[in-house]
């Protein structure tokens, strides 16, 4: 009986994360910013994706990941992390964090 109750509080809780996105009243879509720098990103927050009613920006992976030059930089290699740095090809740790702060101020 104890895991029956533990099933069904666990689908109840996985169905219920769909109605709480975390985002703005309003706001439904978001957009995937693969492999911008994120100066560039936060720029964009603020510019168009925040006016125009963009709830969300799925980014690259952040942490340091491994340099592949053949073919030249594929995209996988940003899957490949090698440390727990948040320095890649989109930026560093501070440039991240202001990325963060600047898309969250506008929405």
């Amino acid at each position: 009986m104890k895991m029956k109750l533990l099933i069904l509080a666990a689908l109840l809780g996985l169905s219920s994360a769909q109605f709480d996105p975390h985002m703005k009243y309003g706001r439904t879509s978001i957009v995937h910013l693969f492999e911008w720098r994120w100066a560039d990103i936060a720029a964009e927050c603020e510019r168009y994706l925040a006016p125009n009613g963009y709830g969300g920006v799925q980014i690259s992976p952040p942490s340091e990941s491994i340099v592949v030059t053949n073919p030249w930089h594929p995209w996988w290699q940003r899957y490949q992390p090698i440390s727990y740095n948040l320095c890649s090809r989109s930026g560093n740790e501070n440039e991240l964090r202001d990325m963060i702060t600047r898309c969250n101020n506008v929405g």
